[in-house]
């Protein structure tokens, strides 16, 4: 090859490559450009997507208002909870929703419990109750001298206890030991007050909660009394439990405890008419004559003394009554029809007052002539 030939093939493969080297940079300039546009349509993408889930997030759930109530069982997975939710009408977008759940951390942090949630609420909103546990409360009134029964009915009503392990609780030894109570069964100590309860609590725990209110209202100073008067402290809620039965008026209280004391010491039967049909499973309507003559070990017209045990739960002022009973000498009482009672020394004074007070007819509960009546 001379040097002609080989001069102009450097210049041919010059050529070829300056044509290369463009059509490279062409070609990556092309390709820059496409990926330029691609990551800002990404970034226009996700700038328009947190707008939305921003809106998303502090809108409310719906315009409508109204409260809806969940339940998130112990254990449940997020998807599940979401299910949930979802079923319920509080969730308008899953995957807002989902991306709002995993930028507060929520996916495995959500508690269980009963809810409650009203459609105002903005969906960051309700997953921050979520996260916290907000769980709904229940404000349960246990009005002073309910029966067991009554208020086991009434923890059934609001779904907050299953009703027989309630009941087999209720009479459980160790249970009953682990709460302080020497008995045999846990009537008398449910404390009547106004408890907050939520339904994530075990009938256990909240029959612990009301047991422990009724130890907080029984001071030192009261158990110091009970024994000054022969009177443990099961005997004396048993006592109690009469005054409450007898009277709703706290004024008359210490007036019907002096009766029962006085009635006592006189080895007199107490002749409370509560305690003749309180062994009787759902009674409802008058006491009848027949329901005093019943061979009961609670019906104080058969059996002398108190009771084996309490028949209601009593309040701090029944409580104090059978403490305190009012410095009087009487030994009966009669309704008056309006709440209160009349009281009475001696029986000449008492069937007066009953007839006073009283239609008698054959199937009245009292008897003028009947001695030892209250």
């Amino acid at each position: 090859m001379n040097k002609s030939d080989k001069k102009n093939r450097i210049e041919k493969n010059s050529w070829i490559r300056r044509i290369l080297l463009f059509r490279f940079f062409k070609k990556s300039s092309f390709t820059g450009r496409t990926v330029r546009r691609v990551i800002l349509y990404f970034i226009a993408v996700i700038f328009v997507f947190c707008v939305l889930l921003l809106n998303y997030s502090i809108s409310s759930i719906d315009k409508k208002n109204v409260n809806v109530l969940v339940d998130i069982p112990t254990g449940s997975s997020f998807l599940k909870v979401t299910e949930i939710l979802n079923q319920s009408g509080l969730i308008k977008n899953r995957v807002f929703f989902y991306s709002l759940a995993i930028g507060k951390r929520a996916v495995r942090s959500i508690r269980a419990g009963e809810y409650e949630f009203n459609t105002s609420l903005s969906p960051a909103a309700m997953i921050d109750k979520l996260l916290c546990g907000e769980i709904k409360i229940h404000k349960v009134v246990i009005c002073e001298d309910l029966s067991m029964r009554e208020i086991a009915a009434l923890l059934d009503k609001e779904k907050l206890i299953n009703k027989e392990n309630f009941f087999e609780l209720a009479g459980d030894e160790e249970f009953l030991e682990s709460l302080g109570i020497e008995a045999d069964s846990i009537e008398g100590y449910l404390f009547p007050d106004t408890h907050f309860l939520d339904r994530s609590m075990s009938t256990r725990q909240i029959m612990k909660i009301m047991v422990n209110q009724f130890w907080k209202k029984v001071t030192p100073e009261m158990i110091k009394r009970a024994r000054e008067m022969k009177l443990d402290i099961h005997k004396l809620v048993t006592f109690a439990s009469i005054i409450g039965k007898e009277s709703g008026d706290d004024a008359e209280k210490p007036m019907i405890s002096a009766v029962f004391h006085n009635r006592l010491k006189k080895k007199m039967r107490l002749q409370s008419d509560p305690t003749a049909i309180y062994d009787l499973d759902n009674f409802e309507g008058k006491i009848l004559r027949s329901h005093l003559k019943r061979k009961s070990p609670y019906n104080t017209y058969v059996i002398r003394g108190l009771p084996p045990g309490p028949i209601a739960n009593p309040g701090l002022a029944s409580l104090k009554a059978a403490l305190y009973p009012a410095p009087v000498k009487y030994l009966y009482f009669v309704s008056k029809k309006d709440g209160s009672h009349f009281f009475s020394a001696s029986l000449i004074e008492h069937n007066q007052a009953i007839n006073r007070y009283r239609y008698i007819n054959s199937e009245s509960i009292q008897q003028l002539a009947v001695p030892e009546h209250k």
